[in-house]
């Protein structure tokens, strides 16, 4: 059973730390494995079952990002400087014939 199950009670009294989003994403690795593997058998139900817990998690560690005071998006003051200076098909080299 997947480690994101907490009970009721519990919910929201958890901390999250370090330990327990690397144990997801190992899971998530582990995940992704069986439903390759049951892909290439063709067992499409196991697929879903397994494909179901995935998402689950995933929906899980994106909600902690979203919550997470941490995840400040650096890159957004330079990308504007980035798509200035992106290749334009006018400068790709190519001249008129």
């Amino acid at each position: 059973m997947s480690i994101v199950f907490v009970p009721k009670k519990l919910r929201g009294k958890a901390k999250v730390n370090q330990e327990i989003i690397q144990r997801l994403l190992d899971e998530n690795d582990q995940l992704i494995r069986c439903i390759a593997e049951y892909m290439q058998k063709g067992r499409a139900v196991e697929c879903v079952q397994y494909q179901q817990i995935l998402h689950r998690n995933i929906v899980y560690l994106a909600t902690i990002a979203d919550a997470s005071p941490d995840n400040t998006p650096s890159s957004s003051s330079n990308s504007a400087a980035g798509e200035a200076s992106a290749p334009t098909p006018e400068t790709n080299g190519a001249g008129p014939t």
